[in-house]
């Protein structure tokens, strides 16, 4: 077992049970130079509103795969800070009937370009909101409260995303 499944396990259990994901919180700074404006993606089952999230990916750290996820969901390059911002939890909903917990670790993710062509384009819609405005319009309340707060890190502290 490598470290990151140890980190996965470990997270896992920390979770209480629930299935670890890594998710990233994409910014930018505002246009009008004031705040920042977050990116939101659509769901592919239900269409609501939420950041790009998934499984943990062997070989990858947290925060990497987070960056992955960003690109294959909504077209994201950027800047991935290695500190997770805090965590949410959802009901991933596998069948109509079946449902597992999750806990989403959130990475920030200062985003540089955004690709007109990526994996999901056909299957999500991406739209840029102010924070305030994004973080009503998630469903969950801990991910609205982690949009709400959030402060870009003084630079200095980001990763670069593995292949830029």
């Amino acid at each position: 077992m490598g470290w990151q499944d140890k980190m996965a396990a470990l997270d896992a259990d920390r979770a209480g049970g629930a299935r670890i994901q890594y998710g990233a919180l994409c910014w930018r700074t505002a246009g009008s130079g004031a705040g920042i404006d977050v990116l939101l993606i659509t769901s592919r089952d239900t269409g609501r509103w939420i950041i790009p999230k998934g499984w943990p990916m062997p070989g990858l750290a947290p925060e990497a795969a987070a960056a992955q996820e960003a690109w294959e969901e909504a077209g994201v390059q950027g800047l991935v800070n290695p500190i997770c911002l805090g965590r949410y939890g959802y009901q991933k909903c596998l069948a109509p009937e079946a449902q597992i917990p999750c806990a989403v670790a959130v990475f920030g993710l200062q985003v540089t370009n955004l690709a007109d062509s990526f994996p999901e384009v056909t299957q999500r819609r991406r739209q840029w909101f102010p924070a305030s405005t994004a973080s009503a319009m998630v469903k969950e309340p801990d991910l609205g409260r982690l949009i709400g707060r959030f402060v870009p890190p003084p630079s200095g502290r980001l990763a670069p995303i593995a292949g830029e």
